[in-house]
């Protein structure tokens, strides 16, 4: 009986000389190429090398190795096909029973910073090793394919068992590992048509919306219990935001979770960019995606406590961000507030067990916490998707206009960069109230996602209560009609700020002017739907 054949090329070669020895131990002969060949041999494994079984030498500086009959002859001959055989035994070609590869790294070189030349990342495209991996996958009932390094020691585990034959394998092993398989090509493509997409057309959008994952991880369940639901990590060489936290305590989180923490994290982000040597503590509450309360102060005990100031009622089960690390102080204050997840750069050892004490909260550190970005964004809709650009507000203040008889400030301009900030988060109709603390800044009411601007005045108003007198109101979107502008009067809103770009929006000055406001038009629309 003819020995098993396993062929091994891989560009990252951790674990890799462990498991070609232990199928070498096991009769089988290991078949390999270039530096995988060079490295097996050093630790004394015999090793046949592809160009003894092609006849052949590699020839092109490496890009021809494997692209040869002999190689996916043996892997795509059917065993069970008299024919198939018939023809591998006139050309005496051997068949392949494993191929063990993965790939090169394009991803790594293409996010070398300065950028790699478009030469040197086009040798990185490789060609024979997703061959061979879609050709072993296809013939997975003959074949066992391994892509990654995780798989090693259970594929060796069960030919262990069968005394080394590869019928040791079963037919769901083999489904399941050429199904990774065809999911690390799928991937690999991905990454290689953006990343050239990017540099030989760049387009502002994309072409094509390509996106690849890692590995699913299953949640309890979605936004209702009778919904299943999944958390799928970026595939990304380097895991960021959600996928890089590091959780302290609690039961896992939920989808819920994720989208609060998501839109605590965005806000947070964008907070870092107003934040300044002053004002260096940030705090966002979040309920249902929408802000409760926002507040940058030069204390962050000061800090949480304006964010719950500004609407506690709606903050009881809410997610938390603070854009410092966590103090004891301001973990005593927080005490028996019930919320469901903080997440922070870090935590003081002191404020995490103070923070732990009560059961099922979640403490999440996130270490990448900069300051945002526009990004590419993409929501499903029926039928296909949608996708912009997102990201802070990138108001440019110094075209912004001061429209009314009462003019603004340098320190209402900073309220108002710490305003649009918060705003810009927040689903649209919606408008904020803003004012200075003795030590920071801080909304003191927020009326979100109504159908009609008024009535997100009057929300706002409603939870700013007495703080609202002699607050800034932001709005997302300009007032169609002055009676926006009169509830805001009637509250105590001195200065509005706004994009403007109605055609009433001279009678909307009118009436800014004959209450002695002032206001801003900024120019930009900052919906969030």
């Amino acid at each position: 009986m003819e020995r098993p054949r396993a062929l091994i090329s891989v560009w990252e070669k951790k674990g890799i000389v462990k498991f070609a020895k232990s199928l070498s131990e096991m009769g089988w002969i290991i078949v390999s190429t270039g530096g995988t060949s060079l490295k097996l041999r050093e630790s004394g494994i015999i090793v046949t090398d592809v160009s003894e079984i092609t006849n052949h030498p590699e020839i092109l500086d490496g890009r021809v190795k494997t692209l040869h009959p002999a190689v996916h002859g043996g892997i795509l001959a059917r065993r069970e096909n008299s024919n198939d055989m018939k023809i591998l035994n006139e050309l005496k070609y051997g068949a392949i029973d494993l191929v063990c590869v993965n790939l090169y790294p394009f991803e790594n070189v293409a996010a070398q910073k300065p950028p790699v030349s478009d030469d040197i990342l086009i040798e990185m495209i490789d060609i024979g090793g997703p061959t061979m991996i879609r050709s072993a996958a296809k013939n997975n009932k003959d074949v066992i394919i391994a892509t990654n390094q995780s798989q090693y020691d259970s594929i060796i585990n069960e030919l262990t068992k069968s005394n080394g034959k590869s019928s040791g394998i079963n037919t769901l092993m083999r489904k399941k590992l050429a199904l990774e398989a065809f999911q690390s090509t799928a991937a690999y493509d991905i990454v290689v048509s953006n990343e050239l997409e990017n540099r030989f057309i760049n387009h502002q959008m994309p072409m094509k919306i390509q996106i690849t994952s890692d590995v699913g991880k299953e949640l309890r369940y979605g936004e209702n219990p009778h919904q299943p639901a999944s958390f799928y990590p970026s595939n990304a060489i380097e895991a960021s935001g959600l996928a890089a936290t590091l959780q302290h305590g609690g039961k896992e989180l939920s989808f819920n979770n994720y989208l609060d923490l998501d839109g605590a994290l965005r806000i947070a982000k964008g907070l870092i960019i107003d934040i300044d040597n002053e004002y260096s503590h940030g705090c966002v509450i979040i309920k249902h995606t929408n802000p409760c309360g926002v507040a940058i102060d030069k204390h962050q005990s000061k800090a949480w406590e304006n964010a719950l100031a500004s609407d506690p009622e709606s903050a009881f089960g809410c997610v938390i961000a603070f854009t410092t690390i966590v103090e004891k102080e301001t973990a005593e204050l927080i005490g028996n507030h019930f919320f469901e997840c903080i997440i922070a750069p870090g935590f003081d050892e002191a404020a995490l067990d103070i923070l732990s004490i009560k059961k099922n909260r979640r403490m999440l550190t996130i270490n990448d916490l900069s300051a945002r970005k526009d990004e590419l964004r993409i929501r499903q809709i029926e039928g296909g998707w949608v996708v912009q650009i997102q990201g802070p507000p990138n108001i440019d203040w110094s075209t912004a206009k001061c429209v009314t008889k009462r003019s603004t400030n340098e320190d209402e301009i900073l309220l108002a960069k710490f305003g649009c900030t918060v705003l810009s988060e927040i689903k649209s109709n919606s408008v904020a109230l803003v004012s200075k603390t003795d030590t920071g800044m801080a909304t003191v009411g927020i009326g979100p996602g109504q159908t009609s601007r008024v009535e997100a005045v009057h929300i706002a108003a409603r939870r700013a209560g007495p703080q609202a007198a002699e607050s800034m109101m932001i709005s997302d979107a300009f007032f169609p009609f002055k009676d926006g502008i009169e509830a805001a009067n009637k509250i105590g809103v001195k200065t509005i700020i706004q994009p403007g770009g109605s055609i009433r929006d001279q009678e909307v000055i009118d009436a800014a002017n004959e209450y002695g406001m002032s206001m801003i038009f900024t120019n930009k629309r900052l919906f969030l739907h």
